[in-house]
């Protein structure tokens, strides 16, 4: 349908004003919410992100199509059944102790966000402590993003990731690393489930490991 067409062409742009519009227009046309969510902004975030990958754009292009599909997904959500947005489950993202850095977490959890997880933005200088209160509080996360942007805060990912693979709800929850110095054999090492160089794969991955649980 023309309408999610357009939807898609605005996000994949990063179009803010004009995908509001197209969401209007494709719910005019006929168009289901889930339509709109699933065949305009995901599909679109996902090409966003493979262009990324591709070298095509760069980071500053991949924050304005991941707001534009928040700005579309907030005129979609009152006509989406309950649960739709959030349909891949929920998600906590923080920076750990002692690092103040955010860009990266923030596209990361706008990423997730595209990808229809609920995500709880703890922010920076994430304590393990409150990484695991918040998981307690809710039991329905499914999701822990571990992000460490500084070789010196790397010690404090470890100590974060040892810290919730003792707790009683490391069977419910999947754990992923991300940031500059954090690689592979530390993901291994450390015992988390997942990590990612950027934020377009680690939306694909999140989905792929919330399906295994």
């Amino acid at each position: 349908m023309a309408g999610i067409q357009e939807v898609y062409e605005m996000v994949v742009k990063g179009k803010t004003k004009a995908v509001e519009l197209a969401v209007q227009e494709a719910l005019a046309e006929g168009c289901t919410p889930v339509e709109i969510l699933n065949a305009g902004m995901i599909k679109a975030m996902d090409e966003v992100g493979a262009q990324f990958k591709m070298g095509e754009i760069f980071v500053p292009e991949m924050l304005m199509s991941a707001r534009a599909m928040k700005k579309g997904v907030e005129v979609l959500k009152p006509h989406l059944v309950t649960g739709a947005v959030g349909s891949a489950g929920k998600a906590v993202i923080g920076t750990v102790a002692g690092d103040l850095h955010d860009i990266g977490k923030n596209l990361v959890a706008m990423m997730l966000e595209s990808a229809g997880f609920e995500v709880l933005d703890l922010g920076v200088d994430v304590s393990r402590e409150k990484f695991a209160k918040t998981i307690e509080k809710n039991p329905d996360i499914s999701l822990v993003c571990c992000s460490a942007l500084l070789t010196t805060t790397l010690q404090a990912l470890r100590d974060t990731v040892t810290y919730l693979n003792k707790a009683a709800f490391r069977k419910n929850i999947k754990i992923m690393v991300g940031g500059a110095p954090v690689t592979q054999a530390l993901a291994d090492e450390i015992g988390a489930d997942a990590y990612t160089e950027d934020a377009a794969e680690c939306a694909q991955r999140a989905r792929e490991l919330v399906r295994e649980n």
